[in-house]
């Protein structure tokens, strides 16, 4: 259990959202911009995940899967543009799928997997 971090951790909600485990980084509940429009918190999720990573020593380069969560599917048309616009064609895996958020005003989140190791 030494290599396993909590780097932080949300006490109200009982979960880690960032967790560094040997050369694996684990980063939950990426959301920004609640209330605005899918585009605004698209790209407020990946701040918050630039963000979350930079605990870990990590930028995005380093995101080797991610689960992209959306309120309405037919939101997926607007997420390629902004994930070229921060990822420069290191593009990590990903999936896509819809959920029922417990706030109304969340239309997106991101969880994602990054490698820390050496070969990045």
């Amino acid at each position: 259990m030494n290599n396993i971090k909590r780097l932080e951790v949300d006490e109200f909600w009982a979960d880690s959202t960032v967790i560094e485990a040997g050369d694996y980084v684990f980063v939950g509940y990426c959301m920004g911009n609640e209330g605005q429009s899918i585009e605004a918190q698209i790209d407020g999720a990946f701040r918050t995940l630039e963000n979350r990573l930079a605990m870990a020593g990590l930028k995005l380069d380093s995101v080797v899967k991610m689960d992209c969560l959306f309120k309405n599917i037919s939101d997926l048309n607007y997420l390629a543009d902004i994930i070229k616009k921060y990822f420069n064609g290191k593009y990590p895996t990903r999936k896509a799928y819809t959920t029922d958020f417990i706030r109304d005003g969340i239309l997106f989140q991101i969880d994602a997997i990054a490698y820390k190791g050496k070969g990045i």
